[in-house]
């Protein structure tokens, strides 16, 4: 355990490793934490020299809740981005340039596939020998869902077993580690060593610290690169990614679906029905699917010739698990990128509408039934949500004729054995008119099921997108970008051109499913390309200043020493929605005790408002810990014997934080010999 600091008017109180974040402010008193020794009301600029590319090649991860692929780019040839070699398997009439999140362990809890693989493999399994085996799918969700993720955080499969989440995802990465690894050496001429390669995972920009954190513990576990060279591995923000792609973007890669030209200049023929040019579009994709290798411009493309310093864009990136909403401001000549709003979405991804599938089933059939096919009936209950995609990708609002969904044998025989009646008169009883039963042992969806499967999860995309659109700091966007695989279902595109054609251009890139792929790599190549962002939160420590009668609360009152201090004071190192650019730090200086302390850890606080004082108030909580570990201190010069020079001076701790980049970063040195002292940041301990 760490020595604890005593709070006097040079020092600072520093919490003991085990202490919890303070339930009221009597308890509070063992946490108020530091008195600051140098405030720092503000981060400022360090400008940081742009520096070249240190490594040879940079392989980047997209990993989805539906779909997970890589690609990868020679630092020398930059502008050549390769994708990933197509996968075996897949599902006919869908593109599989992406894998599905899909993952199998054995029985004894082995990894035994990813993918097609792992989905063909289980669903030829045996009925009673796939109970025993561990298949997840859509995983990604928890971590956005859990809000005490730990290390300790499990997983549950299908089969109802359980397993730590970390383990999971580092069996999915270190899958994906070496399947890049061999394509780039195929690829390379020269012998890559493992510290030439630079990493990057892609998230949601909604995800919170501990989830960033996560995925970069997984991929230290997975072997991605060391803990001893974190700069090897970026995590990318998945709608910042798509912006940094679309910023490349040529004329002919985009379809425009707005619905009447905008007065600004940059007309384009919008008289084509969009459901023609989508299909214009994707024969084209079909035609240059053998070669795996994207070109993107040296500079900026087209669309963005004409955009003026000041112009804004709405980047919305609908995914599987959840719609992440980013805007930017481009900055002319340089072509960087400016955060103008902090990032907001939700889980209103596609899967939802999986979820919305699921839902009608259990209305038609019986909750108990349902739940009952899934546990005893896991492959064969995959089976059908396989179905079940296939035809939701297909599913557009012009369509006049059902979609059919084949339920499996397993399931009518289970149903007749279960229930002692047949699917059909099920169907009947439901009184469920939009789903009707065909002779050849199919669901037929009407038009009406399908719209009634998507409205909910795209009525809240709309409604996120237009609460957005009304923020002051949006007003006045020129383009919308639909990027994500959500937004490659027509049922999306035309909802969001209904609500917002008239408004701005909506754009949707050629290949959209894969854009933040590609988005992923160019920010590999040049992390600084986003050069502002905004906090998601407001982050502070809890500090004792000197109590003011009148302006400070009697129960924060402190004596020490016969000094009066106010406890729990929230010290800021960032406000909710403040730009902050690379390069900008915040400085805190602490200091130890008593002499020979070797450890300094304190308290991060956060909320999602501005308008708090004290570390107690109402949404303030502990969110993570920095931990300082201190050397041991030199001997002040000329003194011998260590111990018998006069009273040893105060020794300070600078800490340097970074709250640009898209993880929260700390440096520390002790100021008196100028060494670095190790410090870390912690948001999964909680």
């Amino acid at each position: 355990m760490a020595d604890v600091l005593q709070p006097d008017s040079n020092s600072l109180q520093i919490p003991s490793e085990n202490v919890s974040t303070p339930s009221s402010p009597a308890t509070a008193r063992n946490d108020c934490s530091i008195t600051p020794l140098t405030p720092s009301p503000s981060p400022r600029v360090e400008v940081r020299p742009r520096m070249a590319c240190p490594f040879s090649v940079v392989i980047a991860i997209d990993f989805g809740t539906t779909s997970s692929g890589y690609a990868f780019s020679f630092t020398q040839d930059s502008e050549a981005i390769h994708m990933m070699k197509r996968w075996e398997g897949g599902d006919p009439g869908v593109a599989n340039q992406k894998s599905p999140t899909c993952l199998l362990l054995t029985p004894d809890l082995r990894f035994h596939s990813f993918g097609f693989a792992a989905r063909d493999f289980y669903h030829d399994l045996d009925p009673e020998e796939a109970r025993h085996w561990l298949y997840f799918d859509k995983f990604k969700m928890k971590i956005h869902s859990t809000s005490d993720l730990t290390m300790e955080t499990e997983l549950e499969a299908v089969n109802g077993q359980k397993v730590r989440a970390i383990d999971v995802f580092a069996h999915a990465l270190r899958f994906f580690r070496e399947h890049a690894l061999k394509e780039v050496k195929d690829q390379s001429s020269s012998v890559l060593e493992g510290d030439e390669i630079r990493w990057v995972i892609t998230v949601p920009a909604v995800w919170r610290q501990p989830a960033k954190q996560f995925m970069r513990e997984a991929a230290y576990l997975a072997g991605l690169v060391s803990p001893d060279c974190p700069e090897q591995l970026l995590i990318a923000l998945e709608p910042e990614a798509a912006s940094i792609y679309c910023r490349k973007l040529r004329l002919h890669q985009v379809i425009d679906l707005s619905m009447q030209p905008i007065t600004n200049g940059l007309e384009l023929d919008v008289s084509r029905p969009f459901d023609s040019s989508f299909r214009q579009a994707r024969e084209q994709l079909r035609r240059s699917r053998h070669s795996r290798t994207f070109l993107v411009e040296s500079g900026t493309g087209e669309l963005w010739s004409e955009l003026q310093t000041g112009d804004r864009y709405v980047v919305a990136d609908c995914g599987g698990g959840t719609v992440d909403l980013t805007v930017h401001q481009i900055e002319q000549p340089q072509g960087t990128l400016k955060e103008l709003y902090k990032a907001s979405g939700g889980p209103y991804g596609a899967v939802g509408v999986d979820l919305a599938f699921e839902a009608m089933l259990c209305q038609i059939f019986g909750e108990d039934f349902i739940q009952s096919f899934k546990a005893k009936r896991p492959a064969a209950w995959v089976d059908l949500m396989i179905a079940f995609e296939a035809r939701k990708r297909t599913a557009s609002p012009g369509r006049t004729n059902a979609l059919n969904i084949s339920l499996p044998f397993s399931f009518i025989d289970y149903y007749k054995r279960h229930r002692g009646q047949s699917v059909e008169a099920a169907l009947r009883r439901s009184n469920m008119n939009i789903v009707k039963w065909s002779s050849q042992g199919m669901l037929r969806l009407t038009q009406e099921a399908m719209n009634e499967l998507f409205q909910p999860t795209i009525s809240k995309i709309v409604k996120h997108i237009e609460e957005l659109m009304t923020k002051p700091e949006v007003r006045g966007v020129r383009f919308l970008f639909l990027v994500g695989g959500f937004a490659e279902s027509p049922m999306l595109q035309k909802a969001v051109q209904k609500a917002l054609g008239r408004t701005c251009r909506i754009i949707i890139p050629h290949d959209v499913g894969l854009t933040i792929l590609k988005g992923a790599v160019l920010f590999g190549l040049d992390p600084t390309v986003v050069r502002v962002r905004r906090c998601p939160l407001t982050y502070g420590v809890g500090v004792l200043n000197r109590f003011v009668e009148g302006r400070h609360p009697r129960d924060k009152l402190l004596i020490k020493d016969g000094r009066e201090w106010c406890t729990d004071i929230l010290d800021r190192f960032v406000s909710v929605d403040q730009s902050v650019a690379l390069g900008e730090v915040v400085r805190r200086s602490y200091t130890p005790a008593r002499l020979g302390q070797r450890k300094i850890i304190i308290n991060i606080y956060c909320t999602a408002t501005d308008d708090v004082t004290y570390i107690s108030d109402p949404g303030v909580r502990k969110c993570g810990t920095i931990t300082l570990d201190l050397p041991e201190p030199l001997p002040p010069p000329g003194a011998v014997g260590g111990a018998g020079a006069g009273t040893p001076e105060r020794r300070e701790i600078r800490a340097t934080m970074q709250f640009g980049d898209t993880e929260i970063k700390v440096t520390a040195v002790d100021v008196m010999s100028n060494r670095s002292v190790r410090a870390s940041i912690d948001f999964l301990s909680n």
